[in-house]
């Protein structure tokens, strides 16, 4: 049972940390990895790839504005994929929730804007 947590960016890890937090108390093992989807998309690819035959796993992806990498993780893997934006005030919150919330067709992302929340929804996930 082990859950990957994808950051777009160096800069997400306190928010990556806010879930990991939640998933350590709920006994879920994890795995922290950086990598922009739009400035390395093959490296994502590899590695959501290297994981996807794993069996109890998920993946948590952790990017704003423009976000490429949900959608990229979600269309190369048959995993549950969920994503869980930093925002850093309101008005970041209301000009990008968009491009986590609308994904391409065939591109499933659950979307979970609180951390606490993202990891006890992975532990129940992968309790099933």
């Amino acid at each position: 049972m082990k859950a990957y947590i994808l950051m777009g960016s160096e800069s997400d890890m306190p928010h990556a940390e806010k879930i990991a937090e939640g998933l350590k108390a709920e006994g879920v093992d994890f795995e922290y990895f950086v990598r922009s989807a739009h400035k390395d998309p093959v490296g994502v690819f590899n590695y959501v790839k290297a994981h996807d035959n794993e069996s109890k796993v998920l993946f948590i992806t952790i990017a704003g504005r423009s976000n490429a990498l949900s959608g990229v993780v979600a269309a190369n893997t048959k995993k549950p994929v969920l994503a869980c934006p930093p925002f850093k005030d309101k008005l970041d919150f209301l000009v990008n929730i968009n491009s986590t919330l609308q994904m391409p067709s065939k591109t499933p992302v659950l979307t979970v804007l609180e951390p606490s929340n993202c990891a006890l929804a992975a532990a129940r996930i992968l309790q099933q």
